[in-house]
């Protein structure tokens, strides 16, 4: 009979294990003739990883400055070598599936509803009408992401991407008294950015990226409140609602290969309906 420590120790190396096969460092891509100074353009858009490459059409990588199509193709070639494409068993999947983590929203009713705490390796959507607590609940889920949880879970760092200037250290003091933990100690773990236009808070999300695999495992939340405010400044009328919807979409496209990775996103977008709900079909394509 294996003790609970010790399945906890081999739960630990499997993850580690997954993460590694899933961080592999583009710098790797040099080993099968790509150099340094291509590697080096596509960091500056926050790929990465060896699989960040296979999560990027050779379209989106053309459109980087400096890489032709005969440049792409070698490195989409290059990193076929490295992650071989194909399927895997139910099994399989099922073992990958271990890795997944819940962190506590604060509440044990509303993580009874939630199945455990709001789950990783995936988008969650916090939606509702004005104050009924969606930026209440993502300050909450700053300090709760940080705390020790269930499965072994270690707790983390956290990213808040403030699109409304509605993010509050002093609130984040308040929260981190009621589960009797070190206020600077959470305010430290919890790395802020104020986005200004759509264009910025794609770019942050580059940065997400970077930070994300510079510090694997490290980082467990991102935060974006809200994904909508800015996209519905930038964009106005029905003559840009095509291409707001299209912008909307590459975003979300782009949150969700970046949760995959093991992060788990929370986003508002504003006020009902939801969001997600409304672009299943755009996203989808």
């Amino acid at each position: 009979m294996k003790s609970a420590e010790d399945q906890v120790v081999e739960d630990e190396v499997a993850f580690q294990d997954d993460e590694e096969l899933f961080f592999q460092d583009i710098d790797l891509l040099q080993k099968h003739g790509i150099n340094v100074a291509d590697i080096k353009k596509l960091k500056t858009v926050g790929i990465c990883t060896v699989k960040g490459i296979q999560m990027m059409t050779r379209r989106a990588l053309c459109n980087i400055k400096g890489l032709s199509e005969a440049k792409v193709d070698k490195i989409k070639e290059a990193a076929n070598k490295l992650v071989e494409p194909g399927f895997l068993t139910a099994f399989e999947y099922s073992e990958k599936r271990k890795t997944v983590f819940h962190i506590s929203t604060g509440s044990q009713e509303f993580d009874k509803l939630l199945g455990g705490g709001v789950e990783s390796m995936a988008i969650t959507e916090a939606f509702g009408e004005f104050r009924t607590g969606k930026t209440q609940l993502s300050h909450t889920l700053c300090v709760t992401a940080q705390l020790p949880g269930a499965a072994g879970y270690s707790g983390g760092k956290i990213i808040f991407i403030d699109t409304e200037n509605t993010f509050r250290p002093d609130r984040l003091k308040d929260i981190a008294d009621r589960f009797n933990v070190d206020q600077d100690a959470v305010l430290d773990n919890v790395l802020y950015a104020r986005a200004y236009t759509s264009e910025h808070q794609m770019e942050l999300l580059d940065f997400v990226a970077a930070k994300f695999h510079e510090e694997a495992g490290v980082f467990k939340l991102l935060i974006v409140d809200s994904i909508m405010a800015l996209f519905r400044v930038d964009f106005s009328g029905r003559g840009e609602l095509a291409e707001r919807q299209q912008k909307l979409a590459q975003m979300l496209s782009r949150l969700q290969k970046i949760s995959e990775g093991g992060l788990l996103i929370i986003i508002h977008p504003l006020t009902a309906p939801p969001l997600i709900s409304c672009l299943s079909r755009i996203y989808s394509a």
